[in-house]
């Protein structure tokens, strides 16, 4: 059943380009039509040798004129019939691409957090080149194949249909013996695309994260990984390619039977009068033209094995479970920064609670800090905020509407996120600043480069703000492509400010420059901070201390240390 449903969805995108495939069985007709002419016309031209110093020269030139025509005409037919095919695999490849990455786009975090990013890249990327690659050669090869043994079994049936009915006897063992390799090496198949996806993801972490791997001295236990899975999908590979590699021997020895039962009895016809050599030339050419197509269409079985595995893959990435639609939700607007959390529930998994009966209420312009040990809860508070995950129980509010009858655009506009890890895309820096705000001059661009103390790096790169950076920010510091984002933040001036762990990476005297920008960037906005570094967090309006998912204190800086709880431990903790 998934077979099926897998060829029919294939099918439903080749069926987008009705042109594209009317030409292939078009011209694949023809060019099949052209093919078969040849044999009957060399047949003529040996019958026109009738003996020795007895030759029909005239006939035996027209001929050669008709086989010359014919030839040609295969050849130019053949020839659009692959454009046709490949412009259909083409597309079709291109369609199932862009469905994938518009896929993506619509996952919920909740996918993207718990697959391999390398597996779902190779799932766009090699996955549909393969599938691609299968696809071409099944279209080249399997409609020539199919009716060039369709059109000879009809002539060798008209002609002699003895010896056309002894073929037609011994081709379903050839059928069998493909069939039954191409079902036993599906599985192989299933196991080279998964480990190959395996081996795209552990490269991709790799080289994505060769600092770490260096400064822990790990390259060779990398590397011992590496081949274990390289090893892996060897092993894999060749017991593919050998199972699906018997399909063709085997066919090609039932067809090679074929072809001398055809000689044998042709050559008994001749002997006894009922049939001209020229005949039986004409019948030994359609037995060869005839077995080909097996031998061909077996090597294109195992191609499309591959394929439909690697469609498979892809479709499944495809149907994945979508983010709750929000079409028909409210747009927020500009929210003024009232948020509220009501008895919230909430746990990545069923099997480990996290929130439990969260409660919070922020008014306008409060800057809240979150602090508290590692997994308990900061940034997964921030994400309820933010919607990249829906609470399992109670609701978040914002300015008093549940932020689950909100469109998420109009919420997360409203947010300007400064996080710990930096993100920085290929372009120039002009370009990545003005991501927050594709519409702003370049005079506000500097303006808030300035209040970032950005601007001073950023004017002695090569060529200032027209600089172009790699996605790793190339030769910039942890702390400069810190200062990019904040930039970017003070560039959008949103209602609402989420700064985790924001200047983690920046040296303390920029950090104190920067703390005057952000000061004017908070005044009147509602300010999350999430912080590990106590000192800065000293003159929030109100620390919220989180164990396990629950804030188990609040209040203020001064406050908060003279209950000589949590915080103060904390507190103490680092500048004791």
């Amino acid at each position: 059943m998934k077979k099926q449903s897998t060829l029919n969805r294939v099918l439903s995108y080749v069926g987008k380009y009705p042109l594209s495939l009317v030409g292939s069985l078009l011209f694949s007709l023809l060019s099949v039509a052209a093919s078969l002419c040849v044999p009957v016309l060399f047949g003529d031209a040996v019958d026109c040798i009738v003996g020795k110093g007895n030759v029909d020269w005239t006939a035996l030139k027209a001929v050669f004129i008709k086989t010359a025509v014919a030839v040609g005409v295969a050849m130019l037919t053949q020839w659009l019939a692959s454009l046709c095919n490949n412009r259909i695999s083409c597309n079709v490849v291109r369609d199932i691409r862009k469905d994938a990455f518009r896929k993506i786009g619509a996952l919920p975090l909740k996918y993207i957090d718990t697959h391999a990013h390398g597996d779902t890249v190779s799932r766009v990327v090699a996955d549909a080149d393969q599938f691609s690659d299968g696809l071409l050669i099944g279209f080249t090869q399997f409609f020539t194949g199919v009716l060039t043994i369709l059109g000879t079994i009809a002539f060798m049936l008209v002609t002699k249909w003895q010896i056309g009915l002894i073929v037609v006897l011994l081709t379903p063992a050839s059928l069998l013996v493909a069939r039954f390799v191409a079902t036993h090496t599906h599985k192989f198949f299933v196991e080279q695309t998964s480990v190959r996806g395996e081996q795209t993801a552990f490269a991709e972490e790799s080289v994505s994260g060769l600092k770490t791997t260096q400064a822990f001295a790990r390259e060779e236990e990398n590397c011992k990984k590496f081949d274990e899975i390289n090893a892996r999908l060897e092993k894999a590979a060749l017991n593919a390619t050998f199972y699906s590699s018997l399909t063709n021997p085997s066919t090609r020895f039932i067809n090679n039977i074929v072809y001398a039962v055809v000689a044998l009895v042709g050559a008994l016809e001749v002997a006894s009068g009922t049939f001209t050599v020229g005949g039986l030339t004409k019948f030994l050419s359609y037995a060869n033209q005839y077995t080909k197509p097996f031998n061909e269409i077996s090597g294109v079985i195992t191609e499309l094995k591959g394929a439909f595995v690697c469609a498979e893959r892809i479709f499944a990435l495809i149907d994945e479970t979508e983010e709750v639609s929000d079409k028909a939700n409210e747009a927020l607007g500009v929210a003024e920064g009232n948020v509220k959390l009501e008895n919230v529930y909430f746990s990545y998994t069923q099997a480990r609670k996290l929130i439990e009966g969260l409660n919070l209420d922020v008014k306008q312009g409060e800057r809240i800090a979150i602090v508290g040990r590692t997994g308990s809860g900061k940034t997964t508070l921030i994400n309820l905020l933010m919607r990249f995950y829906d609470v399992d129980g109670g609701q978040v509010c914002v300015e008093n509407k549940d932020i689950r009858t909100l469109t998420r655009q109009s919420l997360r506009k409203n947010y300007g996120m400064v996080l710990q890890e930096t993100w920085l895309k290929h372009g120039t820096v002009r370009e990545n600043i003005k991501m927050a705000m594709p519409t702003a001059s370049d005079e506000e661009m500097i303006c808030a480069a300035k209040a970032s103390h950005a601007h001073g790096f950023i004017k002695r790169m090569e060529k200032g703000y027209d600089t172009v950076l790699s996605e790793d920010g190339g030769s910039l510091s942890e702390g400069q492509k810190q200062l990019l984002c904040i930039t970017r933040i003070m560039l959008a001036q949103p209602s609402m400010l989420i700064l985790d762990e924001a200047t983690s990476s920046i040296d303390t005297r920029t950090e104190r420059k920067i703390g005057d920008a952000f000061d004017k960037l908070m005044e009147g906005r509602t300010t999350f901070i999430v912080a590990h570094r106590l000192s800065t967090v000293v003159g929030a309006d109100k620390i919220l201390v989180m164990e396990n998912g629950r804030v188990v204190e609040q209040g203020t800086h001064e406050n908060l240390l003279k209950k000589g709880g949590a915080y103060a431990e904390l507190y103490n903790g680092q500048f004791r």
